[in-house]
């Protein structure tokens, strides 16, 4: 990738990945780590070396809950869940085939249902995602055990504030441009 790149996902992100020293805080603070091929700390550390390329086809970024832990302990004031954010994007544009499937694909129509619905329709979450991965039949038996314990529910539940949400969708279109 070149250095145009990079500036643009420094840009997109508003952080600057200089600054970072590599303290680790990052990643031992990061629930989602242990499930990471690239921890957070060596994620800032690849943009710096100029190495992203191979970030952009990592799980990491999908594996990333943007729980904002890694943000909050950086002593460099690195928003790195904002810049995972932003690496999802252009890793949407520059494989737009492989984040079809899997994590990617679940991200995508996790946030769809809870900008249809104000919240996770989870019977519908499930049963989207299951058809765009081509395994209609996965999940059958527990979505019946759910069903009949009632732990999940057949529609989706009336939401209160679903104004509310649809504006923080539509900031953060606004936000992306």
């Amino acid at each position: 990738m070149n250095e145009n790149f990079w500036s643009e996902v420094n840009r997109a992100a508003g952080q600057k990945i200089t600054h970072c020293y590599q303290c680790g805080k990052c990643t031992a603070g990061c629930p989602v780590a242990f499930a990471m091929d690239y921890k957070p700390h060596q994620i800032l550390r690849l943009l710096q070396l100029g190495r992203g390329e191979e970030l952009l086809s990592s799980r990491a970024l999908w594996v990333c809950s943007s729980c904002q832990t890694c943000t909050t302990r950086c002593p460099c004031h690195i928003d790195l869940a904002r810049l995972i954010d932003a690496l999802r994007f252009f890793s949407r544009q520059a494989f737009p085939q492989v984040t079809r499937h899997g994590m990617p694909l679940f991200n995508e129509v996790f946030l769809r249902s809870v900008k249809r619905y104000g919240r996770v329709y989870e019977l519908g979450l499930t049963l989207q995602f299951n058809l765009k991965e081509r395994k209609v039949w996965r999940d059958l038996d527990l979505g019946h055990f759910m069903l009949s314990r009632r732990k999940i529910r057949l529609l989706p539940e009336p939401v209160e504030n679903r104004k509310e949400v649809a504006q923080i969708f539509s900031a953060e279109k606004e936000g992306a441009r």
